[in-house]
């Protein structure tokens, strides 16, 4: 199957990182928010992260506007319908992936792989909202995805060889380095040695044992981490945070204590989600 135009659904952060790479290794990309203004700001951000390569000499002009020129922003659904690829990439709800997925599925034509970018729900149930489950797989890239190498690539039950293959290749084409998650459990790889350190990190803090600051320094000089864990939080998202942990507890309620702390929920009710909403853990408007 030959894959020329790709389709991302969310233009938020993750979603216009992904547009960036794929048009950058030649693909046409056709990038679909619910709202004018998210696709705008999705459009903006590569935008400026394309300008910064200019100004640092990485890319020329021209091959900049040649990136731009394969990145359609659009808020209708219709417009994926030729569309050779799907990357979806919206909020991190259950539900809404499923209702989402079940529209991919009556649009696109039946060869179309749809996969998700989701950190650690289930490709196998999000699957089951289509008459295609074995084209559906996981997709998971890492924040910033035009600096971050890695992309897990995750078996759902009914996911067939040949899909985990064309998605492998895909990954590769776009300068990515995949692996491949052959069991569909809850956080895949990643995640599921990363949210310990998280929330150990957030009982230290709440225990007194050491301020967030020190916590950060210690794992930066200690495990040479390039980020410390608060800092890290901030960064992908406390919202995305809560979700994941929430999910973990849900989903694996007895292999490890995953319970979120009352400080991550106070965060998010606050609207500190990090460096997107200018504060999170730490205040980035000072």
């Amino acid at each position: 199957m030959a894959i020329k135009t790709i389709g991302v659904l969310g233009a938020g952060v993750m979603g216009n990182g992904i547009a960036q790479v794929a048009s950058m290794a030649g693909y046409n990309v056709i990038m679909r928010d619910i709202e004018d203004r998210f696709v705008e700001s999705g459009i903006k951000n590569i935008d400026k992260f394309l300008t910064k390569s200019v100004e640092k000499g990485k890319m020329t002009a021209d091959a900049k506007k040649e990136v731009m020129g394969r990145i359609k922003g659009t808020t209708a659904m219709a417009d994926l319908k030729d569309v050779d690829f799907v990357v979806e990439v919206i909020i991190e709800v259950m539900d809404v992936k499923k209702k989402v997925f079940a529209e991919l599925d009556e649009l696109t034509r039946k060869d179309v792989i749809l996969s998700s970018n989701t950190s650690s729900m289930s490709i196998t149930e999000i699957a089951t909202a289509t008459k295609r489950p074995d084209k559906v797989v996981g997709m998971h890239f890492f924040n910033p995805v035009p600096l971050m190498r890695l992309v897990e690539v995750v078996r759902g039950y009914n996911t067939s060889d040949e899909t985990v293959a064309i998605t492998i290749d895909l990954t590769k084409k776009l300068g990515k380095e995949p692996v491949e998650v052959k069991k569909d459990v809850p956080a895949f790889i990643v995640n599921r040695l990363m949210i310990p350190h998280f929330i150990e990190a957030m009982k230290l803090l709440e225990q007194g044992v050491a301020t967030k600051e020190d916590i950060d320094k210690a794992a930066k000089l200690g495990l040479n981490y390039p980020m410390g864990p608060f800092e890290l939080m901030d960064l992908t998202g406390l919202d995305i945070n809560l979700h994941v942990n929430n999910y973990l507890f849900s989903e694996l309620p007895h292999e490890l204590k995953w319970e979120s702390s009352l400080e991550l929920k106070q965060l998010v009710k606050a609207g500190r989600l990090g460096r997107k909403t200018g504060a999170g853990w730490y205040d980035y408007n000072k």
